[in-house]
């Protein structure tokens, strides 16, 4: 079975990685497999609710990395995998799970993608989504108000005491690893647009049994 084609897009807090996911999605339709970064939060149903509460989950410990890349390995190897769900309104896992085939196409979407090296070297693109952090803010507002029950303070204040800081210490300086800068994420049609015709190219050749190669070297240049 020939290697799946592995794309890693990361992010800040709602830079639009995921729109951007939801495009290459599109674009290959039943050839590609979404794998989300956020699944991987840690299960924590041994901890009491007022310690699952204080989870920092924008900090690299926050994640199962250790299953997320055995999940992968699976991909790889042409084996489906159970793909874990995370339950934010209980901050643990939840009970069911997502059977996820294998395809010649696996995104990877999440925050800290490109901060973890293990998972850097099973990439053959690396894309980073820069968005500004007045609009991160606003979007990351509305998703935690409306989707997750969140109050408005409560946004703010974790915003301020945990996301920017998270977002400036291992976010931010983790966009030197990517082959290709998104600016503006999935409104960005172009740049979108060059990202799906290097997963075509890399397609082509697996199909045709060429070796593939990484976009670039990972200096941070766009392609």
């Amino acid at each position: 079975m020939k290697r799946p084609v592995i794309i890693g897009v990361a992010g800040g807090s709602g830079s639009g990685k995921t729109t951007v996911a939801r495009n290459i999605c599109e674009r290959f339709s039943d050839s590609v497999a979404l794998i989300e970064q956020d699944a991987y939060y840690k299960d924590q149903s041994h901890l009491p609710m007022e310690e699952r509460i204080k989870t920092n989950y924008d900090h690299p410990l926050a994640f199962d990395h250790e299953l997320l890349i055995s999940h992968i390995e699976e991909l790889i190897r042409g084996r489906p995998i159970q793909k874990p769900v995370y339950d934010y309104t209980r901050h643990t896992r939840s009970p069911e799970k997502v059977t996820v085939h294998p395809k010649d196409v696996i995104i990877l979407e999440g925050i800290l993608l490109l901060e973890e090296e293990r998972l850097r070297e099973l990439m053959d693109i690396k894309a980073f989504v820069d968005t500004d952090a007045d609009v991160r803010i606003l979007r990351r507002l509305e998703r935690d108000v409306k989707s997750r029950g969140r109050s408005l303070d409560s946004v703010i204040q974790q915003y301020l005491t945990v996301v920017r800081p998270m977002h400036l210490q291992f976010i931010e300086p983790s966009k030197r690893y990517a082959d290709l800068i998104i600016p503006e994420g999935g409104y960005n049609q172009v740049a979108v647009n060059l990202l799906i015709n290097q997963i075509q190219t890399i397609v082509s050749k697996e199909q045709t049994g060429s070796h593939n190669a990484p976009a670039q070297s990972g200096d941070g240049n766009p392609l």
